[in-house]
């Protein structure tokens, strides 16, 4: 693997590249279609780099998450998998109880994620993954390539030293496709289940209990 800081100061591109030509097919990005995860996705299809994209569709993603999915798809060409889950909800229902994820969350999310996920990383020998440093103080020092323990395989940050500002203005710039419910006030598009969704009641937003959603679709031709 190489030094993550002999990348530090390589464009975001090029990052992308170098993560090509070091791993060849065993490299992966894995989306959540947050902003920050459409621009690789952006990069990838117009410079058509072999670079397998999937996400975890958890059978829960909201409806403007997944005509998002169909946009990019559209937009750039290449399929974005969708990684299969051990259970369908029917069959989760019944092997664990119904609607787990309002009893025992955290084991919803690692039957519907965590698992899957890990799964899925261990085909590959890198993961392309869309941490920068302005996100928390625990990524301040993020390097452009690291060692990641978790999955036991290396990490690949090509916008480790963008901003969110720098995000949204290539979104717009560049015209991608993104995530309407930003316009709803979510800033991460988990399943719904589990996603406190701001909702309008008269000129004041509040926002819906955890375990009595409240989701009205919004139109996919909001603009932010």
């Amino acid at each position: 693997m190489a030094n993550g800081r002999a990348l530090e100061t390589a464009p975001l591109l090029d990052i992308l590249r170098w993560a090509v030509d070091a791993f060849n097919t065993r490299v992966t990005f894995t989306t959540g279609f947050g902003a920050d995860r459409c621009v690789p996705i952006d990069l990838i299809g117009r410079h058509h780099l072999l670079i397998d994209v999937f996400t975890l569709d958890t059978n829960f993603l909201f409806p403007e998450t997944y005509s998002l999915w169909s946009q990019l798809e559209d937009r750039y060409g290449p399929t974005i998998r969708g990684a299969r889950l051990a259970f369908t909800v029917e069959e989760q229902n019944r092997v664990h109880g119904h609607e787990l994820w309002t009893g025992n969350p955290n084991r919803c999310r690692n039957i519907r994620k965590m698992i899957p996920l890990t799964a899925e990383r261990s085909r590959f020998d890198a993961w392309i993954a869309a941490t920068r440093r302005d996100q928390t103080l625990h990524r301040v020092n993020a390097l452009a390539v690291e060692w990641d323990q978790e999955f036991d395989l290396s990490k690949v940050n090509p916008l480790v030293r963008w901003t969110k500002r720098e995000v949204w203005s290539h979104l717009l710039t560049h015209e991608v496709p993104y995530n309407p419910l930003y316009g709803r006030g979510l800033s991460s598009f988990k399943c719904y289940p589990c996603t406190n969704v701001p909702t309008v009641s008269g000129t004041a937003w509040t926002t819906a209990p955890r375990t009595s959603v409240v989701y009205t679709p919004l139109s996919p031709r909001w603009k932010r």
